[in-house]
């Protein structure tokens, strides 16, 4: 039997006539025997470039090198090119990633879970909208959306942070997308960050009740 690897498996991707570079986190005690939950993780905008590895240092990935006994889950991922947004194809290109990921590896589709920072935030509510029905939980971190997508969010457990001193990505991005959420009678728990900048993803990846909140999600 073939021994699968494990930890940060960097992989490549045809799409649209280019090739895209990608990251899977595997744990450790990765067994095929049993379905496992997966997180879709998508970068901010730092982390753009096409070296396949940056985007797993900041963010979920940082916080998964310090702490893998947290994350017994698979991990999808994608990079975008600089000067791109999680809009249009890269939606689809981290779509793309996400269903390579699920046809590789035995995984729970009732249980997967998109998360984001910062301009992977902004992707975050874009994507939940665009496709709620693919996902057990929405984590957007410091982002923004339409709110007259709330509607499509209704039905999607839903954990927003965001720091009340961001100066990028101004706080009330994200309050108009959660009351507007609950408005339509969804299901959003927000967490405000007292005097936090932008850097609001430490603070929420690095919480363990985040993760475990996370992969106690259903569809």
């Amino acid at each position: 039997m073939s021994t699968v690897e494990t930890g940060f498996v960097f992989k490549t991707i045809e799409f649209d006539r280019e090739t895209y570079r990608y990251a899977v986190w595997i744990p450790r005690d990765y067994a095929a025997n049993s379905p496992w939950p997966v997180i879709l993780f998508l970068h901010g905008k730092g982390e753009c470039g096409t070296d396949g590895q940056s985007h797993t240092t900041v963010g979920l990935g940082r916080i998964i090198r310090q702490h893998p006994d947290r994350f017994g889950a698979l991990v999808v991922m994608p990079q975008i090119p600089p000067g791109r947004r999680w809009e249009g194809a890269m939606e689809d290109l981290a779509l793309v990633t996400l269903e390579a990921t699920l046809d590789t590896y035995n995984v729970d589709r009732d249980r997967v879970v998109l998360t984001g920072l910062s301009l992977g935030g902004f992707g975050t509510w874009s994507l939940g909208a665009r496709c709620p029905e693919t996902f057990s939980a929405l984590v957007p971190v410091c982002g923004g959306g339409d709110p007259a997508h709330a509607d499509k969010l209704k039905r999607v457990s839903i954990w927003c942070f965001h720091g009340d001193a961001d100066p990028v990505v101004p706080v009330d991005r994200s309050r108009e997308m959660v009351n507007a959420v609950r408005k339509t009678g969804g299901r959003v728990r927000y967490s405000e960050l007292p005097g936090v900048t932008h850097n609001s993803w430490d603070r929420a990846y690095g919480d363990p009740e985040t993760i475990a909140w996370m992969l106690s999600q259903r569809r």
